[in-house]
């Protein structure tokens, strides 16, 4: 994503509305800001990260344009303010404090461990939920686990949520797809997923990726496909063994007699 878009000095209005207002603006984008763009490939809102800010920055980067912008902001868990760029505060590890304690010795010694997180939102997909339909049908799933804990600070948390876990097996399995506009998961997204596989590697953790729709492989065990199929499902079970061995699989595996 190019944040000056070759545009620097030049009086610009987006698409999205951001930028000079209409009566000034010399030329009009006909795409979304920069902000806007990392917003979507984010999945966040603009409300959502005005609610990050500190107060007094709110009605400047409620038109900001840019990613590289410096603003003050509030963390979720309390501790002191801190300056970052938008882009840092998308895709960054959060403020110092939380980094500093996701990294601690105590912390450590709880990497790599899965629990529930209650009231956790996250959006789930019709595939996604095919995904885990189908393999579910092949392979005992647990239904009371939704994150892994992690010894570095990932958008601000010591955890992840991948979409499927197998504590059994210490693999995540991720559903990927581009979306309506065709930029999930790609650009700054898709380095926020390898730095998501990365951070459970090391705690001993495997990532399966199934990447739909276009989207090019993503790590050692990826799966490019065009949707959820049973074939897709008969691939993950195949990487499965490759990751874990065929014993370990086999005794996750669903019987005739256990439906």
């Amino acid at each position: 994503m190019d944040e000056d878009s070759g545009t620097a000095g030049i009086t610009v209005r987006f698409r999205c509305g951001h930028g000079a207002d209409a009566a000034e603006a010399r030329i009009t984008l006909q795409r979304a800001c920069p902000l806007c763009m990392l917003l979507g490939e984010t999945k966040r809102s603009r409300e959502e990260l005005l609610r990050r800010a500190a107060p007094a920055g709110r009605a400047a980067l409620a038109q900001e344009t840019r990613i590289g912008a410096s603003y003050q902001w509030i963390c979720t868990r309390g501790h002191s303010r801190y300056e970052a760029t938008v882009r840092e505060t998308l895709t960054g590890p959060g403020c110092p404090k939380c980094q500093k304690n996701a990294q601690a010795p105590a912390a450590r010694h709880e990497g790599g461990v899965p629990f529930m997180k209650p009231g956790l939102k996250t959006r789930t997909s019709q595939a996604e939920q095919k995904l885990r339909m189908l393999l579910g049908e092949r392979i005992r799933l647990p239904h009371r686990v939704n994150a892994i804990r992690i010894n570095r600070s990932f958008y601000g948390k010591p955890e992840v949520w991948p979409d499927i876990i197998i504590p059994g097996l210490k693999v995540a399995i991720e559903y990927d797809s581009p979306g309506r506009e065709r930029t999930a998961h790609r650009g700054l997204k898709e380095a926020s997923d390898r730095e998501k596989d990365a951070a459970l590697a090391e705690v001993g953790w495997a990532v399966i990726r199934v990447r739909a729709d276009g989207l090019e492989p993503l790590g050692p065990y990826s799966i490019a496909c065009a949707g959820v199929t049973a074939a897709v499902i008969d691939e993950v079970l195949r990487l499965l063994v490759l990751i874990r061995g065929e014993e370990a699989v086999a005794a996750l595996m669903r019987t005739d007699s256990s439906g």
